[in-house]
């Protein structure tokens, strides 16, 4: 099957027309652009700058030129052909309006002449016309100012009275006439100039009210100021008298002075002065006195505040009134708790602070109460916080530094009233009445360092020796200023002997002292009886350990003191330390607690007058020990003496006879402190006499010399045995020479086989006896008897027997002593 041959597409056959060039495409492009702008050129009536832009920015200028000629022709053309069309038109238009001017120039003459006859003809009724309107014009300006008057002689006169009001200073009328003449009167006559200057000198009449007003108010301020002080006084005698204090409390030392009024200022309006009141001489304490019967409000005339609130309030700026008032209170509140310089040094200073503190608050309060809205409670409270955080802290810097207890009594009593006072006028008290705790241990401290000085006067003037009585008279008062219970001492005759010396009583007394000042300072202050006693035993726990027991320590310390003056005072602080029961029983008689003993705390003053005591007793037997190296130190021995003198050494006559006398004054001592004072002392010589014999120094010494030192070892067991303490018979004083004793039996009686042989045994006769102590001994006599052996040359055989003795002796010895030695170290 043959293939069918493919159609041409039917546009194919009619395509016929010519083609055009490019060229000739954008020559036509051009040329209707231009034909475009020409038109717009003829056609706009506004600007054509944005045309004229588009055809200088295009590339075809000059053909524009070209086109835009060719077109100008055009139009050319066609005005010639209108105008030759219309010209016969306008000829004949031409012809008619010149026959028209001929007809208007005669029209206007006729009509000059019949106006100038009119002008002519009407003189004399345009004369008598004028006469009438000048009549009634008259006429009515006079009915016109009239009436005018009518109006206008009220609103002077309201002005009149508005100036009187000014120069007489009455505010609040002067207020009220320019109410009425702005609202009422000045709208009448408002047309008038004066109505208008009027007007304008209201706000100023206003402002001067106001500055006026504020003035008054400014000088209340200023006074109430000065006058706080008095206000304050005489509120809190006031207070004083409802609750029952003495009003000596609150008046402050005051003199005569001669008071000079200010002149009164000059009225704000008119520029007069009123001449000065002379000056007044009066007393200011008289002046209290004579205002006491006033309330503290009637002492100053609120006025000026009340008159400058209402004005202000009237005038709509009560806002600002108010903040006004309330910064200049409150930087007067600052100054009034600002403490004057040295406060601390005079109560009158401290009165003076109070009473500008009081008076301030008193004449808050009293705004607060007649006045709605210019003082609220929250802004009281919040000046009051600030005022006691402010008070507190200026009393605890100038209570610190008052050194005076009854300086701090009569502040803290200002301080009770000064709350009772505010207190009445609803102010919350309840820090600064804490504030009086914190005082007290300030008071406590200031009386602690004050007896202090009482105690160490009492210690130095005091002559450590029992106090005797010859009468029952001075007997009494004795037993009246100190407790003590003693019936062998009642029963003694006359003349009397306490145990205990003047610081007993005086010590006892002064503590007293101390409790009721303590006491003093819990008065007024609205505590309980517990309370009370428990501050007070509180206060008189830290006087005696802390206050008291510091003196005694430093006065045992002191060199100076004998050991007499140590035993009496180890006395004393049994006789003190049995006294603190009677200061519990007097703390609780004097606070009323007596009914409350459970809740009562203890005295720590036992066991304080127990640790004084114990440390007495401490240097009791130092002292002693001293004494008795004193006469050590006087020992001058013979170690190489041929023989016993046939007596002790002096300095043991003479130590022991002291011994004696001493421990004859221990009897008032408690017998465990004398036996252990004795015992102190005999092991001490023991101690000594040994060290004697041990001493490095001394490389020889004889028989001769121990047998002398065995006579003065002899007199001290002597009066370790004759009970020198009386109960001491148990042979424990004897024991405390017992070491030293078998030193020198041992070498008396040359018993070297016997302390060999039972050498380590607990039974031993010689079993105090060290071998190094023995060996060193041993040498010293062999070193003497070898000089001895030099000189004589030869020995008997008595004496080479006993010198092999003594080499065997040595030997054996010092295989002991080199034995324990590898001993110990092993």
């Amino acid at each position: 099957m043959a293939e069918a041959t493919p159609k041409k597409p039917p546009d194919w056959k009619h395509i016929t027309e010519p083609i055009h060039d490019a060229e000739s495409l954008k020559q036509e492009s051009i040329n209707a652009n231009h034909d475009h702008l020409i038109t717009e050129i003829e056609t706009s009536d506004g600007p054509l700058g944005t045309t004229l832009r588009a055809v200088y920015e295009g590339k075809e200028l000059s053909k524009f030129r070209i086109r835009l000629d060719d077109k100008i022709r055009n139009h050319d053309r066609e005005i010639e052909r209108m105008c030759n069309f219309h010209y016969q038109g306008f000829i004949d238009s031409i012809r008619e309006l010149l026959t028209v001017r001929q007809d208007a120039a005669k029209l206007k003459d006729e009509v000059q002449q019949v106006d100038q006859h009119l002008q002519e003809s009407c003189v004399p009724l345009m004369t008598k016309g004028e006469e009438l309107v000048k009549c009634r014009r008259i006429q009515g300006n006079i009915a016109t100012a009239v009436e005018s008057l009518n109006l206008c002689l009220p609103v002077l006169e309201m002005y009149r009275k508005l100036q009187e009001q000014m120069t007489s200073r009455r505010f609040y009328p002067a207020l009220k006439t320019l109410e009425q003449l702005e609202h009422t009167y000045l709208p009448r006559v408002n047309s008038h100039w004066f109505a208008q200057t009027m007007a304008d000198d209201i706000p100023k009449q206003r402002e001067s009210i106001k500055e006026a007003s504020m003035s008054d108010l400014k000088d209340f301020l200023e006074n109430i100021r000065k006058h706080s002080g008095k206000i304050g006084e005489v509120a809190m005698l006031h207070a004083a008298e409802q609750n029952n204090m003495d009003p000596a409390i609150v008046k402050a030392t005051r003199k005569k002075t001669k008071k000079r009024r200010a002149p009164p200022p000059p009225n704000p309006f008119t520029g007069e002065v009123d001449a000065p009141p002379p000056p007044v001489i009066q007393d200011e304490e008289d002046e209290i006195e004579d205002s006491a019967e006033l309330s503290a409000q009637d002492l100053i005339d609120f006025s000026p505040v009340y008159r400058c609130l209402h004005i202000y309030s009237v005038l709509g700026d009560r806002e600002r009134f108010e903040t006004y008032y309330r910064k200049q209170r409150w930087k007067q509140a600052r100054l009034s708790l600002q403490p004057p310089s040295n406060m601390h040094e005079s109560l009158d200073s401290f009165k003076r602070y109070f009473h500008d503190i009081v008076g301030f608050f008193v004449v808050e309060d009293h705004i607060l109460n007649t006045t709605q809205g210019l003082v609220n409670r929250a802004y009281i409270d919040e000046l009051w916080e600030m005022a006691v955080s402010k008070l507190a802290a200026s009393l605890r810097t100038n209570t610190v530094q008052c050194k005076d207890t009854s300086m701090l009594l009569d502040v803290k009593n200002l301080i009770i009233l000064f709350c009772h006072t505010l207190r009445g006028y609803g102010f919350s008290v309840g820090h600064v009445l804490e504030l009086l705790l914190e005082m007290r241990d300030q008071y406590n401290d200031v009386l602690t360092r004050q007896w202090v000085d009482i105690f160490n006067e009492i210690f130095s003037e005091d002559n450590y020796t029992p106090i005797y009585v010859e009468s029952i008279e001075e007997y009494t008062a004795i037993v009246t200023q100190f407790p003590i219970q003693d019936e062998n001492l009642e029963r003694e005759s006359f003349p009397k002997r306490f145990p205990f010396s003047q610081f007993v009583p005086d010590v006892y007394n002064q503590v007293k002292a101390y409790i009721n000042a303590c006491l003093k300072y819990s008065a007024d202050l609205h505590l309980s009886h517990t309370e009370i006693d428990d501050m007070i035993r509180k206060s008189t726990n830290l006087l005696l350990t802390r206050t008291l027991g510091s003196c005694l320590s430093s006065l045992i310390k002191k060199p100076s003191l004998t050991l007499l003056q140590l035993i009496q005072i180890s006395i004393n602080m049994n006789y003190l330390e049995k006294s603190c029961l009677y200061l519990e029983e007097y703390i609780s008689s004097i606070t009323g607690a007596q009914n409350d003993s459970v809740h009562m705390a203890r005295l720590h003053g036992t066991t304080m007058f127990k640790d004084a005591k114990s440390d007495a007793e401490e240097h009791i037997y130092k002292q002693l020990n001293l004494k008795i190296d004193e006469f050590m130190d006087l020992a001058s021995y013979d170690w190489l003496l041929p023989e016993a003198k046939g007596h002790a050494s002096g300095y043991v006559i003479d130590l022991v006879a002291f011994l004696q006398s001493t421990f004859m004054s221990f009897t008032n001592l408690p017998e465990k402190v004398a036996k252990t004072a004795c015992m102190s002392a005999c092991k001490h010589i023991a101690n000594s006499l040994k060290e004697f014999l041990l001493d490095n120094e001394i490389r020889q010494l004889t028989m001769g010399s121990l047998q002398q030192f065995n006579l003065d070892l002899i007199q001290c067991e002597q009066f370790a045995a004759s009970e020198p303490i009386p109960g001491a018979n148990d042979g424990n004083l004897t024991l405390a020479f017992a070491g030293i004793r078998q030193l020198l039996d041992l070498f008396l009686n040359w018993d070297w086989s016997l302390y060999l042989a039972d050498y380590g045994q607990t039974n031993s006769k010689y079993v105090r006896v060290q071998p190094q102590v023995a060996l060193s001994l041993l040498e010293k006599l062999h070193n003497a008897d070898k000089k001895k052996n030099t000189i004589f040359g030869s020995l008997n055989k008595k004496e080479r027997d006993k010198k092999k003795l003594l080499d065997t002796v040595l030997k054996q010895l010092r295989g002991l002593v080199n034995g324990s030695t590898q001993q110990i170290q092993g």
